[in-house]
């Protein structure tokens, strides 16, 4: 007959196996939906990540507007170089607007960067998806403005089985409930 203790340690056991099990069938399914696009519409792959994720900083974030444009209403608010011999703007006065210069320029790393960590690539046919094949973990596809709706399906289908990021997978496609 087993002690007292034997028995909870036996019992830990097994609910410790089953947990382990549980939890391995899970990613075990995880991995079958994304290959086969189980439960996600269009096949879509789950959370395609970069490879690395580098952290986006910039200078500024305010726009720069033209000067006097809070003065008057018929000067615009975008930015125009100001070219006045006196113009205290032009001559970086203190406390006057600032001027766009190449110091306000985006890390180079981090450049047309969108905050997945990817960078856009235009597609507009499935010869142009498959540039990305190689680099897909730092690139991602978006389907151009004029790719029509079935041919934007094709290349949906295709990205997923590249593994390939599409910014626009959903653009222009119907649902069958619409139809």
């Amino acid at each position: 007959m087993m002690k007292k203790n034997e028995q909870t340690t036996s019992v830990v056991k097994l609910q410790m196996k089953s947990t382990f099990l549980c939890a391995s069938l899970r990613h075990f399914l995880l991995f079958f939906r994304t290959v086969f696009g189980g439960s996600r519409p269009n096949g879509i792959m789950v959370q395609l990540r970069p490879l690395t994720k580098p952290k986006i900083l910039k200078k500024r974030t305010k726009k720069f507007i033209r000067h006097q444009s809070d003065r008057y209403v018929k000067i615009k608010k975008n930015w125009r170089k100001p070219r006045g011999i006196d113009n205290r703007v032009r001559r970086r006065f203190k406390g006057q607007m600032l001027m766009p210069n190449i110091g306000y320029g985006s890390n180079k790393k981090t450049k047309h960067m969108l905050p997945s960590g990817f960078r856009k690539f235009l597609v507009h046919n499935v010869k142009e998806l498959e540039v990305l094949m190689m680099s897909n973990k730092s690139h991602c596809a978006e389907i151009a403005h004029n790719v029509s709706s079935k041919n934007r399906k094709i290349i949906v289908e295709r990205a997923a089985q590249l593994a390939i990021k599409v910014t626009n997978p959903n653009a222009r496609l119907r649902s069958e409930e619409n139809e």
